[in-house]
Formats: structure tokens, C-alpha cells, sequence
């Protein structure tokens, strides 16, 4: 059988068995991708290489310990140890990637990412669960109107009717939503990948 037409998780249960080149065929079918996704994040060869590495170390520890249940979904599994090795490197380097904090809400520009393909779909899942996580913390009346303008695309002039307040309070609890969620990302090193 060839080994393009054998399914990763045939693969990787071919690999648990003992068989050694099932692995070697999964690191040349999937090298491209995640050694890619790495690099965009990093933008750094040598770095990137070592992540790679060390994602494939991972995987081998896990699959070692028998400790994979994935049910076939490998590259997104794959993905999620290479996106998590990314922040511990930038957290470890404490080198924070450039974020924007303009009047186009940038931060958000990530949760609105058309058709994501699995990688990009991974890193925006974490970056909406971090940026629902910093929300909280927001008093709640900037919380109000961030979730608003954000989650149910309101304009500013809705949310000044629905709040009852001026569309400039509207605009200025936006701004201050935004500067306090600045702050709490410095706070909590957190990274938003995009």
C-alpha cells in the first residue's frame, strides 16, 4: 500500500506498534505545514527549526506514553503542541509580538479570519478564549460596550440607545475598554497571535 494512501491514524498506530518509519512518514507528509506555521510566527529559521523539533520530541514522548487519543485528528493535535511551544518561546524570550491598538480594533482583526484552515483555526480559537478571558476583567460598563461593538457588531450609535448614554461616553468607554485590555495583556503576558 502506498503510503500516501495510509491515514495518519494508521500511521501513528503503526508507529505505537513499534514500527519506526510510520513516524519517519508522518514528520515528511506534515513537515511543510507545521515547520511554516512555526516559522510565521517566529520568523526566525533557527528558531523555527528548534520549535519544530521540539514539537516532534513532544509527540514522540506522547505517543511513547501511549498517551494519544486524538481519533485520527493528528495535524490539528500536531498544531496545538507546535502553537503552545511558539508562546512558551516568546513568554521564555519575553518578547511579545507587535500588537496593534488602533482605532480599527485590530485586536480583534484574528476573530473575523473568513474560512480558517486548521492551523489558523486553532490559534484563533486560543486568542478568543484569552480575549473572553481579559473581557472579564473590564469593569462592566466598558465591558458592555466592547461586547456590543465586538460580538454583536452594533454600531455606536445603537449601543448610545440600547445604554442610554451619549455616543461620545459610547466611543470613550470603548477607548478606555481598550487601553484597560491592553494593560491586562502586559499583566498576564498574554500573546495574541495573528
Amino acid at each position: 500500500m502506498k503510503n500516501s494512501t495510509i491515514s495518519d491514524a494508521l500511521l501513528v498506530s503503526e508507529y505505537m506498534k513499534g514500527n519506526e518509519s510510520a513516524l519517519c512518514d508522518l514528520i515528511t507528509r506534515h513537515k511543510q505545514r507545521i515547520y511554516s506555521f512555526i516559522y510565521s510566527k517566529v520568523f526566525d529559521r533557527d528558531v523555527a527549526e528548534d520549535i519544530f523539533q521540539d514539537t516532534f520530541i513532544k509527540v514522540i514522548n506522547t505517543l511513547k506514553r501511549g498517551a494519544y487519543n486524538e481519533e485520527g485528528k493528528f495535524l490539528p493535535w500536531v498544531m496545538r503542541i507546535a502553537h503552545n511551544l511558539v508562546i512558551d518561546h516568546f513568554r521564555k524570550n519575553n518578547r511579545m509580538p507587535k500588537f496593534e491598538n488602533n482605532d480599527d480594533f485590530n485586536i480583534f482583526s484574528v476573530l473575523s479570519d473568513g474560512a480558517p484552515n486548521a492551523e489558523k483555526q486553532l490559534v484563533k480559537e486560543q486568542v478568543e478564549n484569552d480575549v473572553r478571558r481579559l473581557i472579564q476583567e473590564l469593569p462592566d460598563d466598558q465591558k458592555e460596550v466592547l461586547m456590543m461593538r465586538m460580538y454583536k457588531e452594533m454600531s455606536f450609535k445603537e449601543i448610545s440607545e440600547q445604554t442610554g448614554v451619549s455616543i461620545n461616553t459610547a466611543l470613550g468607554r470603548m477607548r478606555y475598554a481598550l487601553i484597560n485590555l491592553r494593560k491586562v495583556i502586559d499583566k498576564h503576558n498574554i500573546i495574541l497571535t495573528n
